[in-house]
């Protein structure tokens, strides 16, 4: 059946003292929305509708960069979760299916999580993911008989027998579109806060003779995020989830609590990561490759039995063929290096083509930007660039070619040449001696004086 997709990302956030809106807050290299537009890609949502408020144009970027397609609607009051959800109903007026609720603010509910409500949609026309609460707060509570609920009870609103109840309602609610904004047109704020909950859903549906029912996941899937400590919370859980399931599918973590995972970080099996690596969005790493310690990764692709490191950065665009030796000290950005390339150390490839098995000498650097635009730098297959060779970009070297040591290469390099473009050395004989003498009586003058 299709899906769409609610997020309620209209709150400011005021207790993280914060000009950013609170969703825009990054866990994992990501904004807090990212992560939740992520949990939801996984039921393949048809619709994705982001409810904005406070800061509305950045979270709308936001939404659109992850997913061009998604749409975006304001709730300029905040007058409670089911006034935002009926922002949405125009956008989802024809839409067919089932509509899923999840929060912009509360990263860490699982897909699985989500797959478990899609199908108790089948047994109930209405379906709340819960949780059992070490200690329930002010959390709503939910009043349930087996997976069958009765209703959900704001605090303000619970009476004390109710407040001893310890499973909570996380907010996230899965439902017939239709029916879902059809209840919403209902709710009244006959309530202790004058809002419109969608806590009210459950219980109106079930005066219409409709059942409602509780699909129940793990309290720390439901850390909501409201403050920088719970923010540190919520990266701490992410963190260890996503380290244990490396570990289970056979990376090898030598000091897994030092390794911090981006939101989409694939690691292939038999794939080796050192200490200290951190990745941000968008990095995949394929079987066998090694990552070794003091690395940082983002928006690159290390393919099988490459190895990076220790102390490199590989950033947006950087692509590692098989094989692929990126040493200590090199950055690597929006460059191609073909099999069996070697980057040894101290070293900055950038906007670059580098072709199979040629080897980049200590020192290099492509010189891409002319400050105002970006250059591309080529070198062919089995080439050797000595250390210490500035490329001046555009500029391209050929299959086999040879750059001598210390060159300045701002020319085109033809196959098998050797360039060679540096100033003729020339030496003074006794010169050092006398200067030196110069030197150590001017210091010596000055500390007299």
């Amino acid at each position: 059946m299709p899906v769409s997709l609610v997020i309620l990302a209209a709150g400011q956030g005021t207790r993280m003292n914060s000009d950013l809106p609170k969703v825009l807050h990054h866990m994992a290299g990501s904004p807090l929305l990212h992560h939740a537009m992520q949990a939801g890609r996984s039921l393949g949502p048809e619709r994705v509708v982001v409810v904005t408020g406070h800061g509305g144009d950045a979270v709308t970027r936001a939404t659109l960069a992850f997913d061009e397609d998604a749409l975006t609607v304001v709730q300029a009051e905040q007058l409670g979760t089911a006034h935002a959800v009926a922002q949405a109903a125009p956008l989802l007026a024809d839409a067919s299916g089932d509509v899923i609720v999840l929060y912009g603010d509360t990263p860490l509910v699982r897909p699985e999580t989500l797959q478990a409500m899609q199908a108790a949609r089948a047994r109930h026309a209405i379906v709340v993911l819960g949780f059992h609460a070490a200690d329930p707060g002010r959390y709503g509570r939910l009043l349930a008989d087996g997976d069958s609920l009765l209703k959900i009870v704001e605090y303000k609103d619970a009476s004390d027998e109710e407040r001893a109840i310890s499973l909570c309602n996380s907010g996230v609610i899965f439902a017939d579109a239709k029916l879902m904004f059809s209840l919403v047109g209902e709710v009244g704020n006959a309530n202790a806060a004058g809002e419109y909950y969608l806590t009210d859903l459950p219980e109106l549906a079930r005066k219409r003779g409709l059942s409602a029912g509780v699909v129940i996941c793990p309290e720390d899937e439901t850390l909501g995020v409201n403050t920088r400590i719970q923010l540190a919370d919520a990266e701490r859980a992410f963190q260890t989830r996503a380290r244990a399931e490396a570990l289970e599918n056979g990376v090898t973590l030598t000091a897994p609590e030092t390794v911090f995972f981006g939101l989409d970080t694939v690691v292939g099996r038999d794939a080796i990561i050192g200490p200290n690596v951190i990745f941000g969005p968008g990095v995949t790493v394929e079987s066998g490759a090694e990552i070794k310690g003091f690395c940082h990764l983002e928006g690159c692709h290390i393919s099988r039995g490459a190895t990076v490191g220790p102390f490199a950065r590989l950033r947006p665009g950087a692509e590692l063929a098989e094989d692929v030796h990126v040493g200590n000290f090199v950055e690597i950005k929006n460059a191609i290096l073909d099999e069996g390339v070697k980057v040894g150390h101290l070293t900055y490839i950038g906007d670059a083509d580098i072709g199979e098995h040629t080897n980049i000498g200590a020192g290099t650097v492509t010189c891409n930007y002319d400050g105002v635009m970006k250059h591309r730098t080529r070198i062919g297959k089995n080439a050797f660039i000595g250390s210490d060779t500035m490329l001046v970009a555009p500029v391209s070297v050929g299959d086999g070619a040879l750059t001598a040591s210390g060159s300045v290469i701002t020319e085109d390099v033809p196959a098998e040449a050797l360039a060679i473009s540096r100033a003729k050395q020339v030496n003074k004989p006794g010169l050092a001696a006398k200067l030196f003498a110069r030197l150590r009586a001017i210091k010596a003058a000055k500390a007299k004086g």
